[in-house]
């Protein structure tokens, strides 16, 4: 009988280690399969809060946050777009990027854990975001993606038209906060052990079996 980790991973949409993560964690997973099962669940990050609803430029967000050069973020921008063609997921690559709130899309995927389709809905949300360069606190975007993985369009709209989930999302950021996570991927196993940044999937694998060892 396979051993059984579960993976509680916390991530922000708009953060693009978090989907190159999943996908080295994606090709853990599979190296593991008949060894090792996996239950995923995804817990809410924002990496920035304080966004307005129009977002604000990529380069200038990074400039002012990071203090990176022009030069530095594009070299930057470059190396994440070949690690994600590698990975078979592709990011745009246009100048007219924007970052953008993301807690309306985290009150979605509270709800989509309910509905067994949190997974699929990150991945729609993933892809609106940094492959076709949409804006992701936009109700009408947050709207395709649900429809996209087969989700009740009406039950969202209502959703986003009211306060649902927001509590909920509050709790599980402060519980991140209250953990120590201050940087997103971080992945928690079995509630027990933390994992943080987008590791590379034989890192991944040498864990969860090192860690599967210990809970047999």
């Amino acid at each position: 009988m396979a051993n059984q980790l579960k993976i509680d991973i916390v991530s922000d949409v708009v953060c693009p280690w978090c989907i190159i993560g999943y996908k080295r964690l994606q090709q853990a997973i599979s190296e593991l399969k008949g060894e090792i099962e996996f239950d995923i669940e995804w817990h809410p990050f924002e990496l920035n809060p304080h966004m307005p609803a129009e977002g604000q430029d990529a380069i200038e967000h990074i400039t002012q946050k990071y203090g990176r050069s022009l030069d530095e973020m594009k070299a930057a921008r470059a190396q994440m777009a070949a690690i994600g063609e590698q990975l078979g997921f592709h990011f745009y690559q246009g100048d007219d990027r924007r970052v953008y709130n993301s807690f309306d899309a985290h009150r979605l995927l509270h709800w989509a854990k309910s509905q067994h389709k949190q997974t699929e809905l990150k991945l729609a949300l993933f892809a609106a975001y940094f492959t076709h360069n949409l804006n992701i606190s936009s109700h009408e975007v947050l709207l395709n993606s649900v429809e996209e993985v087969g989700l009740d369009k009406t039950e969202a709209a209502d959703i986003l038209a009211s306060d649902q989930f927001k509590k909920d999302v509050q709790e599980e950021l402060q519980r991140s906060r209250a953990m120590g996570i201050q940087s997103v991927p971080s992945y928690i196993i079995n509630q027990k052990y933390l994992l943080s940044g987008a590791r590379e999937s034989q890192d991944l694998v040498a864990g969860f079996r090192q860690i599967a060892s210990e809970a047999a």
